[in-house]
């Protein structure tokens, strides 16, 4: 009977451990990598951490605070192995001196706000001085504890070439003495615009995926909004409020945005009783917590255009001439021929289609959405409801020939179907 109960417990408390390494392991990691100054390093010892608390655990209990005893465990084992090499490499040894002089994990106090590992580990991931593409590998790696492979295939590229990125990407953060700190009050606005920039890569590439089968990544869009959570939660600055707002205000479309078959459906014909009026809700209780600084940033005034479509009870309510006037702001805020393309979409919805090719042709003529499918098909909609025929077949075929995203192509087909047929 006792070996029972004593195997009960064994299993109860293993899974304990795989709770606690589902919610604490990132914020172990960011801890370590704090202690022992390399990722790899860190990524080793939180692995022989866990490995230590299901063998030690079901013996001696679960100690009153796991996440110290996790850290504690983890730098010892880091240490451990640092002498052993040392022995046949002597630098070694004064790297194993400076981390065990460093403060050890019961000292380790939880100083909150700026001090925070994860949002120390949050800026290293998303430093400048790495490619875009490397920042966020290492995000989704580093932060989110996704594997390569689910990386790889998020963005449809092979897991080796995403395994160089981190490491490279890891390699520069070593080799240029990257700090592992969260910047300055000074330096805070540019560094963090690069930190929320990353965050809306990933929510992008998991709302409107690039290339592939299917128009969404459910996991990848989720992936974003836990970062943008806890960039809230850690660091309540209007625009990372404002980021995570536009995030659930999308969001709470996805079940609309294809049918079963996984055909696109538009905006204006989607059934809004299916959005997710739970992340509306907080959306919108965001923005105007966003909008209220005073400080309204282009994450904001973005949010405010998504809070105004998906709170109008049908797509003919509406606000379009608050849209328009939002667009006006953020093309002032951001210039960029992508918001002129929004801008010019939604005055063809006020004004009529002639006001909104106007402004698509000259947009197509500055040359910068050249090779941008969506200028292309806005541009061929527009002709087709003014029965320009042949401007728009010949709009949708280019459309066509640089869409890389199977549900669009399909949809961009059938509307050329149509008007050949």
């Amino acid at each position: 009977m006792g070996d029972a109960v004593s195997e009960d417990a064994a299993t109860h408390i293993r899974q304990t451990v795989d709770t606690l390494y589902r919610s604490e392991s990132r914020r172990v990691l960011a801890t370590l990598i704090r202690l022992l100054g390399d990722f790899d390093l860190a990524e080793e010892a939180l692995h022989d951490a866990f490995a230590a608390a299901v063998e030690q655990w079901p013996r001696d209990g679960v100690p009153a605070n796991p996440r110290a005893w996790l850290v504690s465990t983890g730098r010892f084992k880091a240490i451990d192995a640092i002498r052993r090499r040392a022995r046949f490499d002597a630098s070694l040894v004064k790297l194993a001196d400076h981390i065990e002089s460093v403060a050890t994990a019961s000292e380790v106090s939880e100083d909150g706000g700026l001090g925070d590992d994860r949002l120390r580990l949050i800026f290293t991931c998303c430093h400048p001085a790495l490619k875009p593409e490397a920042q966020m590998a290492l995000t989704l790696r580093e932060v989110c504890g996704l594997t390569t492979e689910e990386i790889a295939r998020a963005f449809l590229s092979p897991a080796p070439t995403v395994a160089q990125r981190i490491v490279r990407a890891k390699n520069k953060i070593r080799d240029a003495r990257i700090p592992y700190r969260v910047p300055e009050r000074a330096e805070l606005p540019e560094r963090l615009d690069s930190v929320l920039h990353v965050v809306y890569l990933v929510f992008n590439e998991g709302y409107y995926a690039s290339s592939g089968e299917a128009l969404t990544r459910h996991d990848l869009s989720q992936e974003a909004i836990r970062l943008g959570r806890l960039l809230v939660e850690l660091l309540p600055e209007p625009e990372a409020i404002a980021l995570l707002a536009l995030m659930l205000l999308h969001e709470s479309r996805r079940p609309t945005r294809t049918t079963p078959g996984g055909e696109l459906v538009l905006l204006g014909e989607q059934d809004r009783s299916q959005w997710n009026q739970d992340y509306i809700t907080e959306g919108a209780a965001l923005v105007k917590r966003a909008l209220s600084s005073r400080r309204v940033g282009p994450y904001a005034l973005q949010a405010a255009i998504a809070a105004l479509h998906a709170e109008a009870p049908c797509a003919d309510d509406t606000d379009w001439d608050e849209i328009v006037g939002i667009y006006d702001v953020l093309l002032r805020a951001e210039p960029s021929p992508v918001v002129a393309l929004n801008r010019a979409a939604a005055i063809a919805v006020r004004d009529g289609p002639q006001a909104g090719l106007a402004l698509i042709d000259a947009i197509l003529e500055g040359g910068e959405l050249a090779d941008y499918h969506l200028a292309h098909a806005a541009r061929a909609d527009l002709c087709r409801r003014l029965g320009r025929t042949t401007e728009a077949r010949d709009a949708y075929r280019r459309a066509l020939a640089l869409a890389r995203q199977e549900p669009e192509r399909r949809f961009l087909d059938r509307r050329l179907s149509e008007l050949d047929g």
